[in-house]
């Protein structure tokens, strides 16, 4: 009996170890997760910070939480509009006719709008000018049903667009303005039930597609003011205050951030405030985004320090250069041609954003040529692809050939194949 006390007691004691063993592994874990991401005093429920050139995510936090965009939904409304112009399906000088839909959100003095009256007509650019600096809801319903018959057609573009730009599962639109259900009235979507919702990451994600496919939104976007209508009174002020064209506006010098050019605010009582951000300095481009702020300050200080983060601690590495020969792949077996193998370099170069004094080792870089290569090939075909790692996330690089292959003679060919098969022989005999 006091033996098998003695060993309950030692089971016992081995599974307290085992628990407090357990628990210093998780514990750990924890404060290592906590030390990844630093604490910049985000007040904002939800935050991210992202480069523009290769999506590379430097500061996250609560990113991948769907919540309510407000008017940030109207970035992937100004992404179709541009997709429309590029593909010539409507062009700037266009006339839009306003209709019962647009002119109820225009002159609804709650929402954020200019007044426009059912029957007039404007140009695609200056309802353009009106989403992007105003945030126009009346002048982004009008669009969608220039280019597309009806706004619900237009958001079921919106929603497809979403899947192909790699957006979240979450990711969902409702409508072109980034409003809720009920603002939208007899207006709302009866085909799309639910709320426009998306996460910080699926922000950054549109603007990172905005900003790449189409540069040309912050010649719209950086724009402090501007008149609607050459009559108008007053101009349309943009809601971006931390514009760096307003360095000189007495009313927004203190939001004002250096290389700041977009791109867009928004603002419902669900949402909070929130707002994405880009900024370039020194040929970096950034994009920050903050999501369900309580006030407009909050959501540009918020922007400030995320911004500063990145521009403070990050430096661009040159991992990779363009036309350079790597040791992972320096030739790719060739079938059929003069030489037995392609010479292969880098068919473009990479570079990366990251922490100041990052080593060369932080780099792991694989590569793979293209099974089955046969000549003839010209140089710059791809043959193959190289990837490197770098914190977990993969980037790829197209590897090239070097010089033109051409493809080899009958007589060649022939003495070729005899002489792999009596080598094949002599190594099978082996």
């Amino acid at each position: 009996m006091k033996r098998f006390w003695k060993w309950g007691k030692l089971a016992l004691g081995i599974t307290l170890l085992a628990q407090i063993a357990v628990s210093s592994i998780y514990t750990g874990t924890a404060r290592a997760a906590e030390t990844e991401a630093p604490n910049l005093g985000i007040t904002a429920k939800s935050a991210i910070l992202m480069e523009a050139a290769t999506g590379q995510v430097l500061f996250a936090q609560n990113e991948d939480v769907p919540m309510p965009p407000a008017s940030m939904a109207k970035m992937m409304t100004e992404y179709l509009i541009f997709e429309s112009i590029a593909n010539k399906k409507i062009s700037w000088t266009d006339t839009v006719q306003i209709s019962e839909y647009s002119a109820f959100l225009s002159n609804n003095k709650a929402l954020s709008g200019i007044p426009k009256a059912m029957g007039d007509t404007y140009s695609v650019e200056d309802l353009f000018y009106a989403v992007t600096i105003y945030s126009d809801n009346g002048a982004a319903v009008a669009l969608a049903e220039k280019i597309s018959g009806t706004e619900e057609k237009f958001v079921q573009l919106m929603n497809e667009t979403a899947a192909k730009l790699g957006l979240s599962k979450d990711a969902y639109f409702i409508g072109t303005s980034g409003l809720d259900r009920v603002d939208l009235g007899k207006y709302a979507p009866s085909s799309l039930p639910g709320e426009t919702i998306f996460t910080a990451r699926d922000a950054a994600l549109i603007a990172y597609h905005l900003l790449k496919d189409h540069p040309d939104i912050v010649k719209y976007s950086s724009i402090p003011s501007k008149k609607f209508r050459p009559t108008d009174a007053n101009p349309m002020i943009n809601y971006d205050w931390m514009l760096e064209g307003n360095k000189d506006n007495i009313n927004f010098k203190k939001y004002v951030y250096q290389g700041l050019d977009g791109l867009k605010t928004g603002h419902t009582d669900k949402a909070g405030y929130c707002f994405t951000g880009t900024a370039v300095r020194n040929d970096t481009r950034l994009i920050s985004v903050v999501m369900n702020s309580s006030t407009r300050d909050n959501s540009f200080f918020d922007t400030k320090k995320i911004l500063d983060y990145g521009f403070t601690n990050f430096e661009k590495k040159e991992i990779v250069q363009a036309g350079a020969t790597v040791d992972a792949l320096p030739a790719v077996p060739m079938k059929k041609g003069v030489n037995t193998q392609a010479a292969a370099v880098t068919g473009e170069g990479l570079s990366l954003l990251v922490k100041k004094g990052t080593s060369d080792s932080a780099f792991v870089k694989t590569a793979q040529g293209k099974p089955d290569l046969v000549a003839p090939i010209k140089k710059g075909d791809e043959v193959g692809t190289l990837t490197v790692t770098y914190e977990n996330k993969p980037y790829t690089v197209k590897m090239v050939a070097a010089n033109d292959e051409e493809k080899g003679s009958w007589f060649r060919l022939f003495f070729r194949a005899i002489k792999n098969f009596f080598v094949d022989m002599i190594s099978g005999s082996k």
